[in-house]
């Protein structure tokens, strides 16, 4: 093999790799975390973030209490945040 098969190989098991990771990476995640409401910085939710908003980066608040963010799962009630721990369905604040 010369240079340039060696290169593309390699290119191509990059790719493929890069690939395959894309395509399990959310489903392996998905088993091991949980939505966590009012521990997001603004603009850095995941989702849900209220009435006039659309969903993941639009929270207007740091700690908003009807936004999500994913953390890993067991933990999102026992993080602190300045107005409060986290909790696993949306609050008033």
């Amino acid at each position: 093999m010369n240079k340039t098969s060696i290169a593309s190989l390699g290119a191509i098991a990059l790719t493929a790799a890069v690939s395959a990771g894309l395509t399990t990476t959310p489903v392996a995640a998905a088993g091991a975390k949980e939505k966590c409401y009012g521990v997001s910085l603004a603009g850095k939710n995941d989702c849900a973030a209220g009435p006039g908003t659309s969903c993941a980066g639009t929270s207007t608040t740091d700690y908003q209490g009807n936004a999500w963010k994913y953390v890993d799962k067991g933990t999102c009630t026992s993080i602190k945040t300045p107005k409060g721990n986290g909790s696993l369905k949306p609050i008033k604040r």
